[in-house]
């Protein structure tokens, strides 16, 4: 079937290098980074894969107490950074010994914990949106084009009521929102929005994951612009704590694949699920504006969109625009990070853009990823988890797809199980 150009803003896939190849983007292994920094801080750190970074922090956190403040993934160097409070010789060589990075800095995890209680107290504006940011120890609040006049001042005066050095605030030159839109891809009633990952519901049915405005805003959804349903919503949460829903294949025997299309006959295996880490590479696919990749910002965060706040979001830099909610957004080596969930601005002049973690997202909804693979767990036919390539051709029909390749011009339906709707108007 046919697929949606490729930006010319390619994924930067290769280490420290960003390639155009034609139609697509070819994933290539990581190099290892080689360890130069001579300071005491790092020259005794270990290398990680940023998948690694939250099981690491957890034990720290656990180790550390009141003096773990977070933790973000140097993508440079491939070294966990623990940011500590105080000096407490102890605690850094504990740190070390882990073989991370210790970072002194002045705002402890309560002290961030409580400044974003008292901005959702005080401050919960529409247009506005706050996350942690492990790399500035702050929290890093952002306001859209429509908080002016009393709502900005509101705003300034609570990030300003936090103290020195607490909280930030970034003025966005777009308009936040969830990114659904009329047009192509997964379609119900003149919307479309993105396929995210194939899953295996609780009861063993095959099912998918797409974002939860999709799935509250309709219930039957089709592969093809007035065509008939072929999924149905199972469960769906949005506004509150998370954007996120389960469709169910309508045809039980439907036969699904655990990869993403990436385009031009070119997929991905996705092998697991995993945690955001703040500084991890991450690339985002789309039924309107295919691959494009970027950086985790910052996590934990909390949006306020016009229909709603949503909490306990992943914030990036990786832009998006209208009928890509729901998409894909993985790592290079095949994990499944989020869900596209909404932000402002667009693919031409960037913007902030937001995730449900896929993580929670199968908790809540008791699906596992793929045919069956355990939440978080390897999947099978993984052969490296730490270069996972996309495979040669296309994935094999879908048992039960209803729709097959229409064309250059109207390519319709499921994209032969693979994972992600991509479809041509």
């Amino acid at each position: 079937m046919s697929h949606k150009r490729i930006p010319k803003r390619k994924a930067a896939i290769a280490a420290g290098s960003v390639a155009a190849l034609g139609a697509a983007a070819l994933f290539l292994p990581n190099a290892m980074a080689s360890q130069t920094d001579s300071d005491d801080a790092t020259a005794s750190a270990k290398t990680f894969k940023a998948a690694d970074v939250s099981d690491l922090a957890s034990q720290l956190a656990s180790q550390l107490g009141d003096a773990f403040a977070g933790s973000y993934y140097d993508a440079a160097n491939q070294q966990v950074i623990i940011n500590v409070v105080g000096d407490d010789s102890k605690v850094i060589n504990e740190i070390r010994a882990a073989g991370a990075v210790p970072n002194q800095v002045q705002n402890s995890t309560d002290t961030l914990e409580n400044a974003a209680a008292t901005l959702k107290a005080d401050a919960t504006i529409p247009g506005t949106a706050w996350s942690v940011d492990p790399k500035t120890n702050e929290i890093r609040v952002t306001a859209d084009s429509t908080v002016t006049g009393t709502g900005w001042d509101t705003l300034e005066s609570t990030v300003q009521g936090l103290g020195s050095g607490v909280a930030t605030i970034t003025k966005s030159a777009g308009t936040f929102k969830t990114f659904v839109d009329g047009g192509d891809a997964i379609f119900s009633d003149g919307a479309r929005c993105s396929l995210g990952f194939n899953v295996t519901a609780g009861d063993g049915t095959p099912a998918f994951l797409t974002a939860g405005h999709c799935g509250v805003a309709f219930a039957e959804w089709s592969d093809a612009q007035g065509g008939a349903p072929i999924a149905t919503v199972d469960q769906a949460t949005f506004p509150g704590d998370g954007d996120f829903a389960l469709v169910k294949y309508d045809d039980p025997a439907t036969v699904t694949a655990s990869v993403v299309d990436i385009g031009d006959g070119q997929t991905v295996e996705i092998a697991q699920a995993a945690e955001a880490a703040v500084g991890q590479q991450v690339f985002r696919m789309g039924s309107t504006t295919g691959l494009f990749d970027g950086t985790v910002l910052g996590l934990d965060a909390t949006v306020n969109y016009p229909e709603g706040t949503v909490i306990g979001l992943i914030q990036t830099d990786v832009c998006a625009e209208p009928g890509d909610s729901g998409g894909s957004l993985f790592t290079q080596d095949g994990s499944a990070i989020g869900l596209t969930s909404g932000g402002s601005g667009d693919c031409t002049v960037g913007g902030e853009t937001f995730f449900q973690p896929v993580t929670t997202a199968l908790a809540a909804v008791g699906a596992t990823l793929g045919a069956g693979d355990a939440a978080g767990g390897a999947g099978a036919g993984a052969e490296d988890p730490g270069a996972v390539e996309p495979s040669a051709g296309a994935s094999a029909p879908a048992a039960g797809d209803q729709s097959g390749d229409t064309g250059d011009d109207t390519g319709s339906g499921l994209d032969d199980g693979s994972g992600l709707v991509n479809i041509n108007p």
